[in-house]
């Protein structure tokens, strides 16, 4: 099969064992950038309920980072179930005003405790925390899309929006939960932020064909990753998604301790990519620190030299990093209440 002709995208994972210092990931996302990567991701470790020590909020450390940094995405881990999607809405759209426009934000859920589930329930438990995740995912877009551009807030206690076309009010249907909407506040810079889903097992597919902008797959070789593609997509359409979507990134665990381990891991990116098993690669670094300076000084320059790899930010946002355009709200004012549409 010919190889694809346009370039790829590369995106690193911050996640450093033991660090809770924002310095840190400042420090590591600025590398990143030196290097054009499309974006980072930030886990989000919690701790169990009731107990702060030693979490690490991603969300908050990147929030950090926004205004050390000028054109790299910021994609936090947000559990989705464990968050109201009022809150995880307008916390992610203060990250992408923080930002200018570069947030993103990796849905997930919390695993379920082992010490509350039953023998063999592990299954059911997952799918029970996407659904929920896939209803909470839906609802945040919703909220993102409810409010029309350029329009004012006036009436903040009654949760009223004027926009062009007057005010407006109603709520963001939802299985799970009440959801207050439309969003009292304005639209962030991407009108929506990127959505990312791990999609390496099956209960979260269905949340990434639904929602998902891209998703991240875990596969151990190309032609796997490729099926999980073509299987996502096929979804995507059934739900009236455009064609090519989502982008697929294949999610590699790497290790490199010398620069011939960074040339030989842009061998194995050119020859997957050519293979057409992804729109683009999430890497995770074993030792970030370390790792990630052998891919911006050893790997993406190949990557480059064999015009595989841009060498400089197509525009400011993450939407232009990933070619996606400006998304239109899905919500009109039609008798004061918005009507949903796509």
């Amino acid at each position: 099969m010919p190889g694809p002709t346009r370039p790829l995208h590369l995106a690193v994972a911050l996640d450093t064992a033991g660090c809770q210092e924002a310095d840190i990931y400042v420090e590591l996302a600025r590398l990143a950038e030196r290097g054009a990567l499309d974006f980072v991701t930030l886990d989000d470790s919690a701790a169990p309920a009731g107990e702060t020590a030693g979490r690490l909020d991603a969300l908050a450390v990147l929030a950090r980072v926004a205004p050390a940094t000028e054109r790299i995405g910021l994609v936090p881990t947000v559990s989705a179930e464990r968050t109201e999607p009022a809150r995880v809405a307008a916390s992610l759209a203060a990250l992408d005003r923080a930002s200018r426009g570069r947030a993103g934000w990796t849905v997930d859920v919390a695993a379920p405790r082992a010490a509350n589930r039953p023998a063999g329930a592990r299954p059911a438990a997952e799918a029970a925390l996407w659904a929920e995740a896939d209803d909470a995912a839906g609802a945040v877009a919703r909220l993102w899309d409810s409010g029309e551009d350029g329009a004012e807030v006036r009436d903040t206690v009654a949760g009223r929006v004027v926009g062009h076309d007057g005010p407006r009010r109603g709520d963001s249907p939802s299985a799970f939960r009440a959801v207050r909407g439309p969003s009292v506040l304005p639209r962030s810079p991407q009108g929506r932020p990127v959505i990312a889903v791990d999609a390496t097992t099956g209960p979260g597919r269905e949340t990434a064909a639904r929602h998902a902008d891209l998703v991240l797959v875990r596969a151990e070789d190309p032609d796997t990753a490729r099926a999980v593609g073509e299987e996502l997509r096929d979804r995507a359409r059934a739900h009236g998604r455009e064609p090519g979507r989502p982008a697929v990134f294949v999610s590699l665990p790497v290790e490199l301790r010398t620069p011939a381990d960074a040339v030989g891991l842009a061998h194995l990116i050119g020859d997957w990519y050519a293979a057409g098993a992804a729109d683009g690669f999430h890497l995770r670094p074993a030792d970030t620190r370390r790792d990630l300076g052998l891919i911006v000084d050893g790997t993406v320059p190949v990557l480059q030299h064999r015009s595989l790899l841009r060498r400089f930010y197509p525009g400011s946002t993450l939407r232009e990093h990933l070619g996606l355009g400006y998304p239109a709200g899905r919500c009109a004012a039609v008798g004061g209440a918005p009507v949903a549409g796509r």
